[in-house]
């Protein structure tokens, strides 16, 4: 199956592309579509992806849409990813005085 990615900011710099469509297997959960991200794009993706690489433990300040609405709204991280869905990766949102 495939799914489009849209990429902003850092990860945007990174892959030089602002979406492309990635190959994934069927049934695919979002943190293995986040792994094969980061495997990807390397070191500075995993940085960037997880809070503890090791662990695999997605930093929680980046937040993926599926077809526009929060993966937190479906299954988080254990959602199921469907043909043609289109994720989202949105950076963290940095506040200040």
């Amino acid at each position: 199956m495939k799914v489009k990615v849209r990429y902003f900011t850092t990860l945007r710099e990174l892959t030089r592309l602002a979406e492309e469509e990635i190959e994934l297997e069927n049934n695919c959960l979002l943190r293995n579509f986040i792994e094969k991200i980061a495997q990807k794009y390397g070191d500075e993706a995993y940085r960037y992806l997880y809070s503890d690489r090791d662990k695999k433990i997605v930093d929680p300040s980046v937040r993926f849409l599926i077809n526009g609405k929060d993966s937190r709204m479906f299954k988080g991280l254990e959602t199921k990813l469907e043909d043609g869905n289109i994720i989202a990766i949105i950076p963290p949102i940095g506040g200040g005085n």
